[in-house]
């Protein structure tokens, strides 16, 4: 019995298994955009809403004339945060998040002074900030995901 075909694509699947990196890129660029594309609906990746910005927020980002006032959640006078979203791959795993020293904060929330006081005395952060989740797998991520994990192991068998 020749089994030379079966031991191909099983050395064509060790190899690929062996360095998943380019398939890890694609799950990050895929949650990437997906997390970008989140801000402006304002919707965490369960598809609840984040809770809107408060009156006192809206209104110290007013009061200063070089800002301009976006109503929506997440986005700060500076935009920055829907925007530097980025992924890390290697061959065995995948992260995406921001590296703004806010977004841990944006993401999980913080209750008023829970980061101390300034010497003013005033409280950091001056108010309660909610969670609003932006990074995260939803249901079509996690479709999309194993859609291009089938892909690639198509494509990873199909090579020999």
């Amino acid at each position: 019995m020749d089994l030379s075909a079966t031991e191909a694509l099983f050395a064509a699947l060790d190899a690929a298994l062996t360095d998943m990196t380019p398939v890890m890129n694609d799950l990050g660029e895929l949650l990437t955009t997906s997390t970008k594309d989140r801000f402006p609906t304002g919707t965490a990746p369960d598809g609840t809403k984040w809770a809107p910005k408060s009156q006192t927020t809206l209104n110290r980002y007013g009061a200063k004339k070089s800002n301009r006032v976006d109503s929506r959640p997440l986005f700060g006078p500076s935009g920055l945060l829907s925007r530097l979203i980025f992924h890390e791959a290697s061959a065995t795993e995948v992260s995406w998040g921001s590296n703004l020293i806010y977004s841990a904060v944006m993401q999980f929330g913080a209750a008023k002074g829970a980061f101390g006081t300034m010497s003013n005395g005033a409280s950091i952060p001056w108010g309660n900030i909610p969670a609003r989740p932006f990074i995260g797998v939803s249901a079509t991520d996690e479709a999309n995901m194993t859609a291009t994990l089938e892909d690639w192991l198509s494509g990873a068998v199909e090579k020999p």
